[in-house]
């Protein structure tokens, strides 16, 4: 499962990187990649032959874990036999594909638009929403994130958005439910839900329920930090969508295609928006691909009215044969089965007993392999491990867990105060108990940074 060690082909590779490569969300000069000869399965390594446990699945994208030999074959194959074609045309893996999409996706949401990306596909749900309604704001929480092209960014709600945001783009954010660090004051959940409906609500009133074409919401936030709604919220923002005429988009980019233990997060709680997102998990991100899928009234807006938006690789073979094997990979492995049952069988029970012996965690939550550990400095006054936003200096102790964590082989999904449980939706439950057990050593870490 891992190479010969190689580190003057990893050298080569770093200084062709640190040359040439400019990279996300970074200042150049401060980052420090890593230099990555293979991969399989839920394991990388660097040229060094250091193996790592992959507890970030990529980008929360690698559904199905690396270099999957029925999904590598079926892009080979699309390769030989039609590699790329317009759009315009009708082909088998892209009909496919949809058609494989659409039997998945809740209620009416059966037309499929590719997109490349996730925030491509955020795009373009908004510009539907703003044609079908007539109308232009949107609505998205703090505490959110929908992507880096324009418009997503500005949807988004975490300190990714400032550098961008114009506040010209016709978005209005407003708070979601959280009850651990609750923005209404309340005490169960019951309060949490009906708080934050009501803040919607007047929301909606404050700024005009005649100019706003639609609330934008992930289903269940992911980088932001995985907050389970509480029961009854989702239903009750479709009601007030219902009762406004206003387009309801569930963000599923991270969250769909086996993520949570169903194939999208809406089915867990019943409830079904006019147009979904999604990407990453459509093809565990071997093609890049993403989409918006589409319920039959908004379809119909655009029966005879052109749709005045398209892009020139939407659909590309490649990405939708990559996507129609990975879906019926999933289907055939009980991939999204696994996702549940472990989840429940192991992840929550040792990520809740990791937190009664750590007084760096404050909350564990999730669903599926979908979880989030919050680290405080203080359980009581539930102070963040360390600040909002911070950097430098200001992040030690999350830095320092972090390190702590990959000096031991597990490479983990940290943002902020959080690390985050998101392995491949197929990992294996031993692959889990040693990445847990490294998780458990990390903590240690953490927790010399706490007051109590």
């Amino acid at each position: 499962m891992t190479s010969q060690p190689h580190p003057e082909a990893g050298a080569g590779v770093k200084a062709a990187d640190r040359a040439h490569v400019f990279h996300s969300w970074s200042a150049q000069e401060l980052i420090d990649p890593l230099a990555v000869a293979g991969a399989e399965g839920s394991y990388f390594w660097d040229y060094d032959g250091k193996r790592y446990l992959d507890f970030s699945s990529g980008l929360v994208y690698t559904n199905i874990g690396y270099q999957h030999p029925k999904v590598v074959a079926a892009i080979q194959e699309q390769a030989a036999s039609l590699t790329t074609f317009a759009p315009a045309f009708a082909i088998e893996a892209r009909s496919e594909a949809a058609r494989l999409i659409a039997e998945r996706t809740p209620g009416d949401l059966d037309k499929i638009f590719f997109t490349n990306a996730g925030a491509d596909a955020v795009e373009h749900a908004v510009r539907m929403a703003r044609l079908h309604t007539g109308r232009t704001k949107v609505l998205s929480t703090y505490r959110s994130y929908h992507g880096g092209t324009q418009q997503a960014v500005n949807l988004t709600g975490d300190p990714r958005r400032w550098a961008s945001d114009s506040a010209a783009a016709g978005v209005v954010h407003f708070w979601a439910p959280y009850l651990y660090r609750s923005r209404f004051y309340a005490e169960t959940e019951e309060q949490e839900c009906a708080r934050a409906l009501e803040h919607l609500e007047t929301t909606i009133a404050f700024e005009g329920p005649g100019t706003v074409a639609a609330i934008i919401l992930e289903t269940i936030p992911g980088t932001a930090g995985i907050m389970i709604p509480p029961p009854g919220y989702l239903a009750g923002v479709r009601e007030i969508c219902d009762k406004y005429g206003i387009v309801f988009i569930l963000d599923e980019v991270m969250a769909g295609f086996g993520r949570t233990g169903e194939w999208f997060a809406a089915d867990l709680f019943d409830v079904v928006p006019d147009l979904m997102t999604f990407a990453k998990g459509v093809n565990s991100g071997y093609v890049p691909l993403g989409g918006v899928a589409i319920s039959g009234a908004i379809a119909e807006t655009f029966a005879r009215r052109p749709y005045p938006g398209g892009l020139t690789y939407s659909g590309h073979p490649l990405a939708c044969a990559a996507a129609v094997a990975t879906i019926n990979v999933m289907a055939e492995e009980g991939v999204v089965e696994n996702a549940a049952r472990l989840g429940t069988d192991v992840v929550g029970p040792a990520l809740r007993e990791l937190a009664g012996r750590h007084p760096s965690v404050g909350e564990v939550r999730g669903v599926g392999m979908f979880w989030a550990v919050e680290l405080v400095r203080d359980r009581e006054t539930r102070e963040p491990l360390v600040p909002y936003n911070a950097a430098g200096e200001a992040n030690a102790a999350m830095a320092a867990f972090g390190s702590a964590a990959k000096k031991q082989g597990l490479w983990p999904f940290i943002n902020m105060n959080r690390t985050h449980v998101v392995p491949p939706c197929n990992v294996s439950e031993a692959e889990l108990k040693e990445g847990l057990a490294v998780l458990d050593a990390a903590l240690s870490v953490a927790d010399e940074y706490t007051t109590g």
